[in-house]
């Protein structure tokens, strides 16, 4: 009889290359997670108890690997001091820029942020998460990346200008926030999460001289840190990172997320066969607006051109309105439409 293995190791299982019962299987939930259990998004991003039910929910209800403690990507940036309004339904709008001259960069001074507000909340919901779950799933505890919270606090079209103009402040700030960015990580470990994802969806907009100047390097100091506390990290880089991939892959990262631009094939050509893939359909052609057969059938799409080290999900985020059915088509539970491929060993 086959040994059905818990869904952690399963997990650990597909990033040393070794034999799985089944592919893992981790969407990442937020908005639909919260309207799973009767709540808003704004309620999921602002209260940690809500953040662990709706995870708890989807991680049972579909049958998933892990459960995550993404919300949004204004933690770390509330912890320096800016303001938001925030929507029932969106994400937090900004008040305004927290860097806006050079001197502003000062106001980023190293800090214990696992101690500010927001990113307190998060380490709780992963302890929590870790508590009800952590012995047989994965716990994905989660930070910003440098360019990414980079941006955050000065704004996107800014950050471009800097690198082109004044890369020095943005060199300056980069290694503060990395430096807190550790310790955020380190705390969230001590809570419980066995890996943590690093967010850094600016990095899509650069060019490869730029990424591999600027950010690799910040990106790779964090990873280290992450995996000297004993975790291991997932890279999600949001948008097209054909060009930026096979630099992403010398970050260190066990994991590397594709978004649905990007062929597996070409991803998997980029990195090798020793990094993990994690993708990649379209959340919102095919998740959102297909029927459950088109997702399927993009889900054996995907699992036939990624390789041995992959696990499936959406490209990015399962889209708010989601039709069930059509999450029941890919996700390893009663229904699934690819129980097979799922399943299949000739990989």
């Amino acid at each position: 009889m086959e040994t059905v293995m818990t869904p952690k190791e399963r997990i650990y299982a597909t990033l040393r290359g070794q034999p799985v019962d089944r592919r893992a299987v981790t969407p990442i939930f937020m908005a639909w997670s919260a309207s799973f259990i009767g709540h808003t998004y704004r309620d999921y991003y602002l209260d940690g108890d809500v953040l662990v039910e709706s995870q708890l929910a989807v991680t049972h209800a579909f049958g998933l690997d892990q459960a995550s403690a993404i919300s949004d990507p204004w933690r770390e940036a509330s912890a320096y001091g800016m303001e938001f309004d925030y929507p029932p339904d969106g994400v937090g709008k900004p008040r305004g820029m927290l860097i806006q001259t050079p001197d502003d960069v000062a106001r980023l001074a190293p800090f214990e942020i696992e101690k500010a507000e927001r990113p307190r909340q998060r380490i709780e919901s992963v302890r929590k998460m870790a508590q009800a779950v952590g012995a047989t799933h994965s716990v994905l505890g989660w930070v910003e990346g440098p360019i990414a919270e980079y941006a955050d606090l000065r704004g996107v079209e800014n950050t471009f200008m800097d690198l082109i103009d004044k890369p020095e402040m943005y060199v300056q700030a980069a290694g503060i926030l990395i430096d807190n960015a550790i310790r955020f990580a380190r705390a969230q470990i001590d809570a419980g999460a066995d890996m943590i994802g690093m967010g850094d969806a600016v990095a899509s907009l650069i060019n490869p001289a730029m990424y591999e100047q600027y950010v690799l390097p910040f990106e790779k100091k964090l990873i280290d840190a992450i995996h000297e506390a004993g975790a291991t990290v997932k890279l999600h880089i949001c948008g097209n990172i054909a060009n930026n991939i096979a630099l992403m892959a010398r970050t260190g990262a066990d994991i590397i997320d594709v978004d649905w631009m990007v062929s597996l094939a070409a991803a998997r050509e980029a990195v090798g066969p020793d990094i993990t893939l994690a993708g990649n359909f379209d959340p919102s052609a095919v998740l959102l607006q297909g029927t459950p057969e088109d997702v399927a059938q993009a889900a054996r799409n995907c699992i036939a051109s990624a390789g041995a080290k992959f696990i499936l999900q959406p490209g990015c985020e399962v889209p708010p309105g989601t039709p069930e059915a059509n999450l029941r088509a890919f996700c390893p539970c009663e229904g699934c439409l690819i129980a097979d491929e799922l399943r299949r060993r000739s990989w």
